[in-house]
């Protein structure tokens, strides 16, 4: 019987006993599973960010890794449950089909799509609870797949993978020497801006280090900030508590502060909302 990596990921914090019952019903499965988390800091009822976070992580792991991500504000509802295997066929499982899927489609590609038949795929005795569907339903069947018990075709019947609900997105673009895109999602404990605009589009304005970039930021048509900053390798190519453009680790474009939070210091916020443009300062 193979065995795979249990990955979780949920809203739920560590302030009560939420994350230990899942763990609880994963190791009652099997007690030999290796469970690790993602983050259980997702803020409450945030599927964007839930849907980064997955992005964030799901290709540094090995093939066949069982995730389960449940930010899920409609639990009980007619939402319905997915499993999907990705195109390097690691696994986001479980999941509720409500956007949390965004950018793993977009980026990484789903191969396979299963409906979650919550009937069938339950945790004993728990059939007259309705609001834990990450115990009862989510940990449980994570950990089936992850210990070899079920196999992912066993799960339910294959969906459209063109049915899975998608957030929207704004593809970052080039006008008029100007690069715009979304601020995406904060690097959350620095305070760094990180954007949806790739390195490939950046260097296509021809900035090398050190050049100046003008940034501007919107949040939907309120200018919140301009400046002029360096286009940097790094934080500490810039004095303390002055900003440099730079490239992520996943390979886009940030925005921070040396040795403080860009995102506190002007009130930077994330979504499709909040928009940067960017130019070379010549």
């Amino acid at each position: 019987m193979s065995q795979h990596a249990l990955v979780l990921q949920s809203d739920f914090g560590l302030d009560d006993g939420a994350v230990n019952a899942m763990y609880g019903v994963a190791y009652s499965v099997d007690s030999s599973l290796r469970i690790f988390d993602l983050t259980h800091n997702i803020p409450v009822f945030h599927i964007w960010e839930a849907s980064y976070r997955l992005l964030q992580s799901v290709s540094y792991w090995p093939e066949g890794t069982v995730f389960v991500s449940v930010v899920d504000p409609g639990v009980g509802s007619e939402r319905r449950s997915v499993a999907v295997r990705t195109s390097s066929n690691q696994y986001i499982i479980i999941t509720p089909d409500n956007g949390t899927l965004t950018h793993i489609s977009r980026q990484n590609g789903i191969a396979e799509a299963r409906y979650l038949d919550e009937a069938q795929n339950r945790l004993p005795n728990s059939g007259e609870s309705h609001t834990f569907h990450g115990r009862d339903i989510y940990a449980y069947t994570g950990a089936r797949l992850a210990a070899g018990i079920v196999s992912f075709d066993r799960i339910g019947p294959e969906v459209s993978i063109a049915s899975i609900v998608k957030l929207p997105v704004m593809e970052a673009y080039i006008e008029n020497d100007w690069i715009t895109g979304t601020i995406d999602i904060l690097d959350v404990r620095f305070g760094n801006l990180w954007t949806n605009i790739s390195r490939t589009l950046f260097k296509s304005l021809d900035i090398q280090y050190g050049d100046p970039v003008e940034v501007v930021i919107k949040h939907e048509d309120t200018k919140v900030y301009q400046q002029t900053m360096a286009f940097g390798r790094s934080f500490a190519d810039m004095p303390v508590g002055k900003p440099v453009v730079y490239i992520n680790s996943l390979d886009r474009l940030g925005i921070a502060l040396n040795q403080g939070s860009f995102a506190k210091t002007y009130h930077i916020g994330t979504g499709i909302n909040w928009r940067i443009s960017l130019r070379k300062n010549i």
